[in-house]
């Protein structure tokens, strides 16, 4: 495994960040494909043995449950300053607008909820789940300086934004003496590259790092179409309205990553991410069986030449929105 700064703060992370998304109670969730808690120690212990010691979840995942796995299971294979622990929350619901709560008071309860499930005492990267368009930049700015004052907190990320978003409220937080966003975590892949327009070029000037999700386009890009299926890609509803808009034109890209793959006498988790880590600091990449872990790994010392990089990138079309940014915008 490699390790690099993540950004403008001082932690040391893998070159992979280990998604935690899979890891959780099914019956507590939207999703039927998540692991229980003893195959997720499984999971997580091996990315540990394989040097993995950045690891992202989110209080929305499950219910919690995937916090409370990820906190457990760290705790009992890991030394708490070995590891790098990144959790997210949601912007404020309808009810607590309406029951006068404040973007601080959201932010502070959410930390503590999230730490309790967790079992720790901080984090050390507090990441915005989505823009969160019905409060306040300053509030949000000002909750998550309070919680990095406090200690809970070592360091801000967001998510699912656009640039403009995050320059502004970085641009509120210099003005105020405020702690800033460290990094980014948004939806960027190889068949999904609208974040190269104006996000990569702004972070890459801040120096803030990337950390993109989705990194294998929910297993597009690790297999040929029809090879392997999973209960993941026959029922995740979710990742369908991301891709299958644009399954014709993204075939083309995913067949050249099967054809390099063969040619290198490697996986295409492999060519895939090799492409990406050429381009970020630490992609997410989730994990529910050994090999998914196992071939992300691998890919951290894979390097493309420029023609096959070349030869990747030159079937891309634009995209329009999908996903999280789709659902998530001002109307």
């Amino acid at each position: 495994m490699k390790y690099t700064r993540l950004g403008n703060s001082d932690l040391n992370v893998s070159r992979i960040c280990m998604g935690c998304m899979g890891f959780g109670d099914a019956a507590q969730g939207q999703h039927s494909w998540t692991l229980d808690e003893e195959h997720s120690r499984e999971i997580i212990k091996h990315g540990l043995d394989l040097g993995v010691n950045f690891y992202d979840t989110a209080i929305a995942y499950q219910s919690g449950t995937s916090e409370q796995f990820v906190g457990r299971a760290l705790k009992d294979f890991a030394k708490r300053d070995e590891v790098v622990i990144a959790t997210k929350f949601l912007p404020r619901t309808p009810e607590e607008i309406a029951d006068g709560i404040t973007g601080q008071e959201h932010i502070s309860n959410m930390i503590d909820a999230s730490l309790k499930n967790l079992g720790m005492d901080h984090v050390d990267l507090y990441i915005c789940h989505m823009w969160d368009w019905n409060t306040p930049v300053h509030d949000v700015m000002d909750g998550l300086n309070r919680i990095v004052k406090a200690g809970k907190a070592r360091y801000i990320g967001i998510s699912n934004c656009y640039a403009w978003q995050i320059a502004k409220a970085n641009a509120i937080a210099e003005s105020e003496g405020f702690a800033k966003f460290v990094s980014i975590q948004g939806h960027y892949n190889l068949i999904f590259r609208e974040e190269e327009r104006e996000m990569v070029p702004y972070c890459k000037e801040e120096n803030i790092a990337l950390t993109p999700y989705s990194a294998l386009a929910s297993g597009r890009l690790s297999r040929r179409p029809g090879e392997g299926d999973t209960k993941r890609a026959a029922e995740d509803k979710f990742a369908r309205f991301k891709y299958d808009a644009t399954a014709e034109t993204d075939a083309v890209i995913i067949d050249r990553v099967a054809e390099l793959a063969d040619r290198r006498g490697v996986t295409m988790t492999e060519i895939s991410l090799a492409w990406l880590l050429s381009k970020v600091t630490s992609p997410v990449v989730g994990a529910t069986k050994f090999h998914h872990i196992e071939g992300a790994a691998r890919a951290v010392d894979l390097v493309l030449t420029d023609e096959e990089t070349a030869y990747l990138e030159e079937p891309y079309v634009p995209h329009a929105l999908a996903g999280v940014m789709a659902q998530n915008k001002k109307e």
